[in-house]
């Protein structure tokens, strides 16, 4: 059910209790519940008001709850005893979903549920998310936070295998360590996201990954700033000895150039790439046998790249080259064709 939260939700809360009651066994149930604002227009007051009337329909219909298995939820400031409430009643919840959802400015959230396997947090101002105990989770989204330290943190989460975490880097957050982020995670998929802005991963000593990246398989690195370097991703290389599948994803705009506006943002003046400088030592890489590049230009950094890459997976089966840049629709590079990338044989070959 997909609903709005407002005056008449208690009706659809009550009716589906009912509903619920009156089955021996429901086997999938979802609520998405919207706000009447969008998340951008919603003001701290809008957010407490939804979160206060959502609590209100917790207290009022407790069993609407205890069969659901996804439930997604959207621009609510709750109260502090309020997820933990939801996380029981939902006891069979397998899904869920934070869009621009927290507890007040810099609270923290800590998790802890038998069954469930999917996580996504979006534009939180929570100061961390404390994944404490999650026995069945395999999949995480985490997207944009404002904290100034590690806006997450791994517990007891065996079964985890693929996590995608993106966040336009503002310019006085830290970079991240990964092998200090991950914790005890050890994961097969990652995606990391850096929203054309800078660099937020701290290129490491391969000794310092190898813990956490024992299992990676497959790797996205995803809208690069094409202003960026892309040597630095080859420290993940480095560390991740079974890694098979290697993509990044350069956007060929500067997304947004106003300084001014860059200011009032908090983005970075820096170069994108300025803090994930890395210097690789000759080694080889016995496993990796396919590389992606999107946004692949005929430009010193991309064709020394590759050629790089060539010479450290000795396995390699699989280059693409995709011209077509990894931005999303709302970029103001769709549309716009290159004239860098080679058009003729004698250009492709020297390439």
């Amino acid at each position: 059910m997909r609903f709005f939260l407002g005056d008449g939700s208690i009706i659809i809360f009550q009716t589906s209790a009912n509903a619920i009651a009156a089955q021996k066994k429901v086997c999938v149930a979802e609520f998405t519940i919207l706000t009447e604002k969008e998340g951008r227009r919603c003001s701290p007051d809008d957010m407490l008001a939804y979160g206060r009337r959502l609590s209100s329909l917790v207290d009022d219909c407790p069993d609407a709850f205890s069969c659901l298995t996804r439930l997604k939820l959207e621009n609510l400031n709750l109260g502090e005893s309020d997820f933990p409430r939801i996380f029981r009643l939902c006891k069979l919840l397998q899904f869920l979903h934070l869009d621009n959802c927290d507890m007040g400015f810099g609270s923290l959230l800590e998790v802890e549920h038998p069954r469930l396997r999917e996580l996504e947090v979006f534009r939180s101002d929570f100061e961390r998310v404390d994944l404490n105990w999650l026995p069945e989770l395999t999949t995480l989204a985490f997207s944009t936070w404002l904290s100034l330290d590690d806006p997450l943190s791994f517990g007891y989460v065996p079964q985890l295998h693929t996590v995608s975490i993106r966040n336009p880097a503002l310019s006085w957050q830290k970079m991240l360590k990964l092998s200090e982020f991950l914790g005890k995670a050890t994961v097969s998929n990652l995606t990391l996201g850096f929203e054309k802005e800078k660099i937020w991963v701290k290129p490491e000593d391969p000794r310092e990954l190898s813990r956490v990246f024992s299992k990676l398989r497959l790797v996205n690195l995803a809208a690069i700033s094409n202003e960026c370097d892309l040597t630095w991703t080859v420290f993940i290389l480095q560390g991740a000895p079974s890694l098979e599948e290697l993509c990044i994803r350069v956007c060929d705009c500067s997304g947004v150039r106003n300084k001014e506006k860059r200011k009032n943002l908090g983005y970075s003046e820096e170069r994108k790439d300025a803090d994930a400088k890395w210097e690789a030592s000759d080694f080889k890489h016995n496993n990796l046998s396919v590389l992606r590049i999107f946004g692949f230009q005929s430009e010193d950094k991309f064709v020394g790249y590759a050629r790089a890459v060539m010479h450290i997976a000795v396995n390699l089966k699989d280059i693409y080259f995709h011209e077509k840049p990894a931005c999303k629709v709302e970029c103001a590079y769709i549309g716009r064709r290159s004239n860098k990338y080679p058009r003729s044989v004698d250009g492709e070959d020297h390439a």
